[in-house]
């Protein structure tokens, strides 16, 4: 099946007929008896860019934490191609994670790091190396191989931390605001990179962040939480012209229509209505 158009670009129905790679049902989570979960539901389409946006303390680094299996929910369900899958270990739910600080071995090479996970399991042990280099080079980072974590970008090292994830061909790819640690400049280069790979791999990805920019650049739908609660999942355009309630006006709407404005003036342009 070929990856996800964006879905503004498809049809309602085109999108509906879509496949379901994930479902999740009512899940809620408390800790020390502060519900930090409140019933939070969607589904994601196989090859989708999802992101979920908040601020910090919404709940959304417990939901991800959740989905690939470090969390337990109190209640609810987690379904992957149909199968519960709440009650697996996280090396048995078929999803990779990448943090935000990367996690790399700084003792091991590039290529060593991509192939640590693959020559622990039976399948992959023999062709470690081979999936390793395939998958680097992939992304760009064949000249790299024999560098250490120290030796590279923030940049670098975060390609290098997508690569070890995508060697393992999982199903789905959550990433934990991958790319707030790094500068500018790369963060802006990173946003671009991460689309094309998800592209490239056909992958099914969710995104945790609390930048408006990087999941109106990436995502095909935006899923915007506050407080343990799900606001709004919608399009990105969707979500601009029609914000469903005050708090994703002001956090998402506001904000972009203020970063624009100060775009125009900085530029010395009349400032422009929005449609």
């Amino acid at each position: 099946m070929e990856v996800l158009k964006s879905v503004s670009e498809q049809t309602a129905s085109e999108y509906e007929m879509s496949e379901i790679k994930l479902e999740v049902s009512h899940i809620r989570k408390q800790f020390d008896r502060e519900e930090v979960l409140k019933d939070i539901s969607f589904q994601v389409k196989k090859g989708e860019f999802l992101a979920i946006l908040g601020l910090s303390g919404c709940g959304k680094t417990t939901l991800l934490r959740i989905l690939i299996g470090l969390e337990h929910p109190d209640s609810g369900s987690i379904k992957k191609d149909g199968k519960e899958i709440s009650k697996l270990a996280p090396n048995e739910r078929g999803m990779g994670i990448i943090f935000q600080n990367y996690a790399l071995f700084p003792n091991m090479t590039v290529l060593d790091n991509v192939a640590y996970a693959l020559k622990l399991k039976k399948e992959t042990k023999a062709s470690a190396k081979e999936i390793a280099l395939h998958t680097l080079e992939q992304i760009g980072m064949s000249e790299h191989l024999n560098k250490k974590p120290r030796q590279l970008s923030g940049g670098q090292q975060q390609r290098v931390a997508i690569a070890r994830t995508l060697a393992m061909n999982p199903d789905i790819v959550l990433l934990d605001e991958p790319i707030s640690a790094l500068d500018v400049t790369n963060r802006e280069i990173m946003k671009q990179e991460l689309k094309a790979i998800q592209e490239k791999f056909h992958s099914t990805m969710i995104f945790i962040t609390h930048e408006q920019e990087e999941a109106f650049y990436l995502a095909d739908r935006i899923m915007v939480m506050s407080e343990g609660r799900m606001e709004q999942l919608d399009t990105p355009e969707n979500i601009f012209k029609n914000p469903a309630n005050a708090f994703v006006r002001d956090f998402v709407v506001a904000h972009l229509e203020q970063k624009y404005e100060s775009l125009l003036k900085c530029t010395g342009r009349m400032k422009n209505e929005f449609n």
